[in-house]
């Protein structure tokens, strides 16, 4: 049953923080004469890390559901608040090392930040089609902002736009989805949504809007054909806004299709691998085919970038098609390795990035030849960018190889052979892209022999994303039973 709104209060500690903190923010904004000063980045240090531990020590329950229904309070959307205001955190360290971000006015920019990030817990535990468009609306907007945050410049200007008129798109086809859902059940909450679908409906209007809602869940994850936005926004946007649209609002993206779709669309076999919404449509087919062509198209891209953030942005589509293959059959191990996989994908993906962040600080561009040499010129930043790298690309001893393994086992247990081979392959091509990088690095003579500083905090940071990323290729049974009892709550 429902609680109400006074009830629910409890188990909505961590966006309170988040809204706290914003509003703290704003009101420093406007109060303050500094405002380049580092405060706004404390403070919003101090609000994210209290919404992690409120997450973390949340009293939610199995089924919980608060607000007259419009939000779940289980441990699935605990998972993804923890991870998304984790990875909100390294970012908020990667600003306060970024010349871009320094150079700007500071609140407002932590502000949209966090604002994203509120948006994400929503978006984590919506369970109605009205507070889950508030939700991907939330997330959006304040995107848009931080993509074209550097004012000045051309690239991130059309970065912002693009952005803005690739996401309206999306977000008017999914909402007309969310109408047909609702003209044909008479309610927005999903799991009645859910419910009356499966007593039986029309078929092709049931199709069309489980199409139009996948169009704009798959642009939030950059899912090929809906990934058209993010090499140019990746590209133009500031580089610590790279790195947190490439993990942050993608791992809320797989958290609301799977909560969506397992809920909406699953029989109640769905454990066992099957889809039985809609007869006559091959909807594992379908997906497997949409998970193939989005790592396909985001490695054989990539191969071809000289700029190392456009290399990403397409690696992080690349990864995006890995992801999707744990959704293919929807069954609980596959939801698991998405989870577990999206756990080291955070580490190993900001941890390049970061480096990035440090390599433009430095040498004034991302381009392929400014990090030629930094074998000898930053030593322990070009080895943490070889772990990172090795580690997306799926080789042992690192975590990447193990979320890769997950990923790779179900579809093979269940007999998808052939989306298995596609996915092998195009780790081999990542590979080669991935190589070349540390090949500049270590093998190419940059003709400047001075010494790139690395201040001690960046070490640290460094440090502290290094050590999940190789510890879970050797140890991950902690992640994995967390991402069970996750999944687990979903019903299965």
């Amino acid at each position: 049953m429902p609680l109400g709104n006074l009830e629910s209060l409890r188990y909505f500690l961590p966006e309170l923080a988040v809204t706290a903190t914003i509003l703290l923010l704003v009101i420093a904004h406007v109060a303050g004469k500094n405002r380049r000063a580092a405060a706004p980045a404390l403070l919003a240090l101090l609000g994210t890390g209290t919404a992690i531990l409120l997450a973390w020590y949340s009293p939610a329950g199995y089924g919980k559901s608060i607000f007259e229904g419009m939000v779940a309070a289980d441990g699935f959307a605990v998972f993804f608040k923890v991870l998304t205001a984790l990875a909100t955190l390294v970012v908020i360290f990667m600003s306060m090392d970024s010349a871009e971000i320094a150079e700007r006015t500071q609140a407002e920019y932590y502000v949209f930040l966090l604002s994203v990030l509120l948006g994400m817990f929503l978006l984590s535990s919506a369970t109605d089609l009205v507070m889950l468009y508030v939700a991907l609306e939330l997330v959006s907007i304040p995107s848009y902002l931080l993509a074209g945050y550097l004012k000045g410049r051309a690239r991130s200007t059309e970065a912002s736009t693009k952005y803005v008129v690739y996401g309206a798109t999306a977000s008017g086809v999914m909402i007309y989805g969310f109408s047909l859902l609702y003209g044909l059940t008479g309610t927005t909450q999903i799991a009645e949504i859910g419910r009356t679908l499966a007593a039986g409906s029309a078929p092709v209007p049931v199709f069309l809007a489980a199409v139009m809602v996948t169009v704009g869940f798959g642009y939030k994850i950059a899912a090929v054909p809906f990934h058209m936005w993010s090499p140019d926004v990746y590209e133009g946007a500031p580089t610590p806004v790279t790195a947190f649209l490439s993990v942050g609002p993608k791992a809320a993206g797989f958290a609301v299709l799977v909560r969506f779709f397992y809920t909406v669309f699953a029989s109640p076999d769905a454990v066992a691998g099957t889809w039985k919404l809609a007869p006559g449509i091959d909807w594992t087919f379908l997906f497997a085919v949409l998970s193939a062509v989005t790592m396909t198209v985001g490695n054989l891209v990539a191969v071809s970038q000289s700029n190392v953030k456009r290399l990403l942005a397409y690696s992080s589509i690349a990864h995006a098609g890995y992801m999707l293959m744990g959704f293919v059959l929807l069954t609980s191990v596959g939801l698991k390795a998405i989870l577990f996989y999206l756990v080291v994908y955070l580490f190993m993906n900001l941890g390049a990035f970061y480096v990035v962040v440090l390599v433009s600080n430095g040498l004034k561009g991302e381009d392929l030849s400014h990090f030629a040499g930094l074998g000898s010129r930053a030593p322990f930043a070009a080895v943490s960018l070889s772990v990172f790298l090795f580690a997306l690309t799926g080789i042992p001893p690192f975590s990447g190889f193990i979320g890769k393994v997950y990923l790779f086992a179900e579809v093979i247990n269940r007999g998808v052979y052939w989306l298995a081979l596609v996915a092998a392959l195009n780790s081999v091509v990542s590979l080669y892209y991935y190589a070349r990088i540390v090949k500049v690095m270590f093998l190419v003579d940059a003709g400047e022999t001075s010494e790139l500083p690395v201040a001690t905090v960046p070490r640290v940071m460094l440090g502290i994303l290094l050590f999940p990323t190789l510890l879970l290729g050797v140890y991950w049974e902690p992640v994995i039973r967390m991402a069970e009892a996750s999944v687990n709550i979903l019903g299965n």
